[in-house]
């Protein structure tokens, strides 16, 4: 059940990142960078090499690198990712989908192109695969190195917009820079907010009933620590516990009902890994 629903949400990203290639960057020749970058490049020089056709042979020669470096797991989806992203763009110029350009301004194109790419990107990067091309590389520094995938892309995808420059124009090539600075900081944010919860501690004397609740009904884990009042110096019981968003919501309707003078406090956990939530080992 679990893998059907990664596929769903990773042909969600694909697709979104498709049209945002289909309606706003290749008609207006934003190589943004990446292998649709590079394509979009090649197929100015050669408008018989389609952009579809063109990201499929590179991507063929970096998914070898991608088994090497990251394993069977993550090529797997990004193979079909890859696939279906080509395959889509193919339908999408066979149909010619790109007489649906929605504007032919370059600013509003770099903004929404970016934008609905970015979001499409960071749904297929949470599912722990890539949209093939440079995404991978940017993959590998992510996991060898530690550094966020937005910035990675940013690195590596900064020569591709240098090569649209020289290109198209200085004035395309700059949006071009533009949508990748973009696209950094929109699949960083996109991802950190789907992996958002909410990390909640608990002072109340129905802590018994509340943890019954979380483990029972919310079907998730908590600890309790032994600790003292500083005032009243009284024994208590401090219940710990990390919820989804849906979850804390459920949580705070039953702590009002046992026990409406708990105390309770909430901050943002921005990355959960173990038991119940994403696997430790889930970019291995």
């Amino acid at each position: 059940m679990k893998k059907a629903k990664d596929y769903i949400l990773i042909t969600i990203g694909f697709i979104l990142v498709a049209l945002s290639l289909e309606l706003f960057l290749v008609p207006n020749k934003i190589a943004a960078g990446g292998v649709s970058g590079i394509a979009i490049i090649i197929n100015s020089i050669f408008p018989v090499l389609d952009v579809g056709l063109l990201m499929l042979i590179m991507n063929v020669i970096l998914f070898i690198v991608a088994f090497i470096f990251i394993g069977n797991k993550f090529g797997g989806k990004s193979i079909y990712t890859s696939l279906g992203l080509s395959g889509t763009i193919w339908l999408m110029d066979k149909f010619q989908v790109y007489k649906l350009v929605l504007t032919k301004d370059l600013f509003l194109a770099s903004v929404f192109g970016t934008l609905i790419s970015g979001i499409g990107m960071a749904i297929v990067f949470n599912q722990n695969a890539s949209t093939g091309g440079t995404d991978i590389l940017a993959k590998i520094l992510n996991k060898y190195f530690s550094i966020d995938i937005g910035k990675s892309l940013l690195s590596v995808d900064f020569i591709v917009s240098c090569f649209a420059a020289l290109t198209f124009g200085a004035n395309v090539g700059m949006y071009a820079l533009l949508c990748v600075i973009m696209n950094g900081f929109i699949i960083d944010n996109v991802i950190e907010g789907m992996n958002t919860c909410k990390e909640i501690m608990i002072l109340s004397s129905k802590n018994r009933e509340i943890s019954k609740y979380i483990i029972d009904e919310l079907e998730r884990g908590c600890t309790i620590f032994n600790g003292k009042g500083g005032y009243s110096e009284k024994d208590a019981s401090i219940l710990y516990t990390v919820l989804s968003r849906k979850q804390f919501i459920m949580l705070k309707k039953f702590i009002k009902e046992v026990d409406s003078r708990a105390f309770i406090t909430v901050s943002e956990a921005h990355e959960v890994l173990g038991e119940g939530f994403k696997d430790i080992l889930g970019d291995e």
